[in-house]
């Protein structure tokens, strides 16, 4: 496959206007040093640097090296499981309180870019989640309906008939659009964190991992590779990139990578038939498949998880690529420019998670949903730091759970995604042929549900 990009470069590095010269080493003492400068990180420095506090924010690579320029630039309203799943876990009170986090973690971060004038390419599209059989479907319809009726998030339903008024694909068998969701540039839209922390007066120091954390009498001596930072407050941004840094969190993370791939420039009006919506899009797929036309509607990214093990972007390319043109088949003509991969983390309980640990502040576990609930987070994890009361969520106090013998080395996760793998072809093979609905079950008529 051959790529105008080099393997690995992010498509959202593109045409960023050179990064801040950054200071090479870090000051000796801070008031808050901030571990990881992501979405995360550099929400919690905006606020605890826009509050007094002298604040440090380090990263292992370039700021921004991770997901958080590596991600699909889609927005949700983040928390997976449903209100009924949470409910029988947590109570009807506190369900209810976790998943509006994810509603109010969308409505923040889009007043957020609109209060700041944040120059990253932010658009309300709203999102079609296509069924990938007739029975995903109609659980996807009905799930909407509950949650238009019972948390009011806003949703219509399309069957199969009108798909392609949303997408220009048949390879689905309808999809839900839920209007409030909505995309950015993952580039820019770091960039300008980068320049509002730094405008705030925080520090950000790049290739200078911390090593150790250490509690003392008055706080904490974070060893970095640039020397020993004392500070008061430490916060631990890491997500998918967590190490043996914070081995408590690290046993509660799994790190998976996500790879996506990013055409070539494409005819004029072709973007136009595949996205006329210009919404982006995702699938029911238990190993998902995510995509959407790039701000400048010229290119399609397209991102997903194409082996049961890691492997080099260069490996998972071609791979995409097939996928891509299974639901798009216009695009086979056309080549791929980008390819690259980000980790993302998710927690074993599908819920994001932020507290405190041994007096070490944390968020993290976005389970993959992480543009809007990161940066959420993070600013609320910098309100903490402050000592101000809105700093709590619905996550804190949540139990975290670890897995027995996982250190962050995955040794399950093989196993899993391709059994995963497996199940969704099958059902989708089965849904082609018209055999039941796809899962083995009694057939059932693929209707349409709708507003109303």
């Amino acid at each position: 496959m051959n790529l105008s990009a080099p393997p690995g470069r992010s498509y959202w590095l593109d045409g960023l206007p050179p990064a801040p010269e950054l200071p090479g080493a870090p000051p000796d003492k801070v008031d808050v040093l901030i571990v990881g400068a992501g979405y995360t990180g550099l929400n919690a420095a905006i606020q605890t640097a826009g509050g007094g506090r002298s604040t440090l924010v380090l990263d292992a690579e370039d700021p921004g090296f991770g997901c958080s320029t590596r991600n699909g630039g889609q927005i949700s309203t983040s928390v997976k499981p449903t209100l009924e799943k949470l409910a029988s876990r947590f109570g009807p009170e506190r369900a209810r309180a976790i998943r509006g986090e994810g509603v109010n973690a969308l409505n923040w971060i889009r007043d957020f870019i609109d209060e700041r004038k944040l120059d990253c390419d932010f658009r309300r599209a709203g999102r079609f989640h296509a069924a990938h059989t007739p029975r995903h479907y109609e659980e996807l319809a009905r799930s909407a309906e509950r949650m238009r009726t019972g948390e009011g998030i806003a949703s219509f339903a399309v069957p199969r008939g009108e798909q392609r008024r949303e997408l220009g694909t048949d390879a689905y068998f309808g999809g839900v659009v839920y209007t409030d969701h909505c995309s950015l540039h993952p580039g820019k839209y770091h960039r300008e964190l980068l320049r509002l922390a730094l405008g705030a007066g925080a520090e950000v120091v790049g290739h200078c991992p911390a090593l150790s954390i250490r509690r003392g009498a008055s706080g904490f001596a974070v060893r970095t590779a640039r020397g020993v930072v004392e500070t008061r407050d430490v916060i631990v941004a890491t997500n998918g990139y967590t190490t043996d840094l914070t081995p408590w969190l690290r046993r509660r993370v799994i790190p998976i990578g996500s790879y996506i791939i990013v055409t070539e420039e494409l005819p004029p009006g072709l973007v136009d038939g595949l996205f006329p919506t210009d919404r982006i899009a995702s699938d029911t797929r238990r190993v998902v498949y995510y995509y959407r036309a790039t701000p400048d509607r010229r290119r399609i990214a397209f991102g997903g998880r194409v082996s049961a093990g890691e492997t080099d972007p260069r490996d998972a390319a071609p791979r995409l690529f097939e996928t891509m043109c299974r639901i798009f088949p216009e695009l086979r003509p056309h080549g791929v420019s980008h390819c690259w991969s980000g980790t993302v983390a998710y927690s074993f309980d599908e819920l994001a998670h932020t507290g405190k640990r041994d007096g070490v502040h944390h968020a993290l576990g976005y389970c993959g949903s992480g543009v809007s609930m990161a940066s959420y987070l993070g600013m609320r994890a910098g309100r903490k730091v402050l000592g101000l009361e809105d700093g709590r969520t619905a996550f804190d106090g949540l139990p975290h759970p670890a897995w027995p013998f996982h250190a962050g080395k995955r040794w399950f996760l093989p196993a899993a995604v391709a059994w995963r793998r497996w199940r969704d072809e099958r059902e989708h093979e089965r849904a082609v042929r018209g055999d039941g609905n796809g899962s083995g079950g009694r057939k059932r008529s693929a209707r349409g549900y709708r507003d109303g």
